[in-house]
């Protein structure tokens, strides 16, 4: 899945899909539709790193940057980690992300390397030495913004909230009735949250752009 942000206030969650095939064309021609729609103006795409996703974003958005959740990154270092020690990996990586900067987050990285190495987690050191740098993207915009693209939990939310929805009911006649209930849901949410707010202030972004074309 992923979360598309366009420059014009952050307004909303601009696209998902899951379930979905999971190659670079399949991403392409998702992303290709969203532009269709009218999907432009890309700075930013959070997602967890499904195949083929940044090859997708490189040739649809290609002034877009990527960014891969922090929390599915955290469940992948995980996923090789004994249960014992899942706490105290859990603490490296997030301290990871709890830096100042994108230079001394690298640093804390490497720290953390070294230490999963010295306990003998080789995979999850491994995991953390080639992938932790797609999850410090966030760090090139503004401070303020950080905490909301670090990670896409607002659309991961949104799953939570139709999966209740849809266990409430059971079983469907059809698949267009469930399709129709989670239309529903989705159309609510757009038009009594994310319609109705910016999901960031984008003041902080314009600052940042003028601070980048006055110093170029």
């Amino acid at each position: 899945m992923a979360i598309a942000v366009n420059e014009d206030g952050y307004r909303e969650v601009l696209g998902a899909a899951e379930g979905m095939k999971e190659d670079k064309a399949s991403w392409v021609n998702f992303f290709q539709w969203l532009k269709g729609r009218g999907l432009d103006g890309m700075k930013l795409i959070v997602g967890d790193k499904c195949l083929g996703t940044q090859e997708a974003v490189g040739e649809v958005f290609p002034d877009a940057k990527y960014q891969r959740c922090t929390v599915h990154f955290y469940r992948n270092v995980f996923s090789v980690v004994p249960r014992s020690k899942v706490k105290l990996v859990a603490k490296m990586l997030k301290a990871i992300h709890a830096q100042e900067s994108k230079k001394a987050a690298r640093e804390k990285a490497k720290a953390a390397v070294a230490q999963l190495k010295e306990m003998k987690l080789k995979e999850a050191a491994k995991k953390v030495e080639d992938s932790v740098e797609d999850t410090l993207t966030y760090c090139d915009f503004p401070y303020e913004h950080w905490t909301r693209i670090r990670t896409n939990n607002v659309l991961e939310r949104l799953n939570r909230e139709i999966r209740r929805r849809t266990r409430v009911v059971g079983t469907f006649p059809d698949g267009n009735s469930a399709l129709m209930l989670v239309c529903a849901r989705l159309r609510h949410v757009a038009g009594t949250q994310w319609g109705n707010k910016k999901y960031m202030n984008m003041k902080h972004l314009e600052a940042t752009l003028e601070d980048v074309s006055m110093a170029g």
